[in-house]
Formats: structure tokens, C-alpha cells, sequence
């Protein structure tokens, strides 16, 4: 579900307005489906490729119907980025500074390998938004984006300053393993090319996992 609290760019709603009351079930689960829908087309077509007849369609509603929760295309991109980004973030926010480096960041990185696991389509499209320079979600990145991390990377640093991790930049350690973690669902076909396996693979899932601790938290050289 979409979170109110989620800062969107001026002037781009994500959803009809209205003064509606709360959304019944059957509506809750025609977003749902909608949303499911838009993050497919999206990770096949791209935003300029995809259209709303697509989405309409793979959603089994008419486009008069979508129109009535998503006011346009537009709209239903944000609001999917909006949700890939709310789920991305979550284990993020959670870091804690009481707990130990080692649980907290392990926590983490099985987090995001279980979040490109189960939401491959949707990791595709935020890699996608990225690498076209972040046309609709800079302001969101430039913003709520940059004070989530700078938060956690405080959290990094007090973590170091109490000996409990090397002296290490916060920073170029959470984008490891963003690169990492994410990189088993953008890359995917690649990854079956090589090895005709992916993250579907329970064994070749928890390796993954297991190796991506093992040499991000402990490093390759004895």
C-alpha cells in the first residue's frame, strides 16, 4: 500500500482525489492489482514504452476503470516507484544502533537479497528510472532519499567510532550493497547465462546469500 508520508514531486498525485472515504477491500485490491500489473509492463516496456491499454489489459480491467485510481500514466509510474522505493528503503530505516554491526548489517544485506528474490520486476524498473538519469524520481532522491541514507551512514559511523567495524566510509558501503543485492535481480538473465541459475533457486539463493556476508563483511584475503 502506498504511504501518505511518501514526499511526491509538486503538483504529480498519485492517485484520483476527491474526498473519497476509505477505500473498500475490493478497491484496495484493484490498486493492488493494478499496481502488480503497471511494475510488469513497466519492467518490459520501460515508462515511454509502456501504455496504459497494456497495463489496463494485464490487470483484466477496463482503462476507464484504471483511470479512475491512477489519473495517468504518469501517476501509476510514481506510484509503483513509490512503493519499489518504501520497500527498498524499510530495512534500511530499521538499522539500529543499540544492536551489533554484524546482525544489523547481515540483517540488511538478507533483506535486500530476499527483496530482489521476490520483487525482480520491480527492482528492474527502479534500475531502469535510475540509468535514464531519474527523470521522475530526482526530487524524491535528491530529498527523502539522501536523508534516509545520511541517517544510517551516522549510524555507520558510530558503529566505527566505537570499534566495532573498521574505518570505513558509510556511504560507499551501503551502495556496495545496494550494487550487490541488486544486482541478482537487474541482471538476472545475465546471471542464468552463466551459471543457469537464479534466485528461484533455493540453493544457489542461500550461497548467493551466504557469499555476499561472507566477502562484504569479511572481506577475500586471509
Amino acid at each position: 500500500m502506498l504511504n501518505s508520508n511518501f514526499p511526491l514531486p509538486d503538483g504529480l498525485d498519485t492517485e484520483k482525489k476527491g474526498g473519497k472515504k476509505k477505500d473498500s477491500r475490493i478497491q484496495v485490491r484493484n490498486r493492488e492489482k493494478i499496481l502488480d500489473a503497471a511494475t510488469e509492463i513497466f519492467s518490459m516496456y520501460g515508462y515511454r514504452g509502456a501504455t496504459i491499454d497494456q497495463i489496463a489489459n494485464k490487470a483484466e480491467m477496463s482503462k476507464p476503470n484504471l483511470l479512475y485510481y491512477f489519473s495517468s500514466k504518469e501517476a501509476l509510474y510514481l506510484a509503483v516507484l513509490h512503493n519499489i522505493l518504501e520497500i527498498w528503503l524499510q530495512p534500511l530505516k530499521e538499522l539500529n544502533e543499540q544492536e551489533s554491526p554484524e546482525h544489523e548489517i547481515g540483517a540488511y544485506i538478507d533483506q535486500k537479497i530476499e527483496f530482489s528474490r521476490l520483487y525482480p520486476m520491480a527492482s528492474r524498473v527502479f534500475a531502469n528510472e535510475i540509468a535514464a538519469g531519474a527523470p521522475i524520481l530526482k526530487p524524491v532522491l535528491d530529498t527523502y532519499l539522501r536523508d534516509v541514507v545520511r541517517k544510517k551512514a551516522r549510524v555507520i559511523k558510530k558503529w566505527v567510532k566505537r570499534g566495532e567495524m573498521i574505518d570505513i566510509d558509510p556511504y560507499h558501503l551501503i551502495m556496495m550493497i545496494w550494487a550487490v543485492t541488486q544486482h541478482y535481480a537487474d541482471f538476472a538473465v545475465q546471471i542464468d547465462s552463466v551459471l543457469g541459475k537464479t534466485l528461484d533457486n533455493r540453493r544457489f539463493y542461500n550461497q548467493s546469500r551466504k557469499n555476499i556476508k561472507q566477502i562484504l563483511m569479511r572481506g577475500i584475503l586471509k
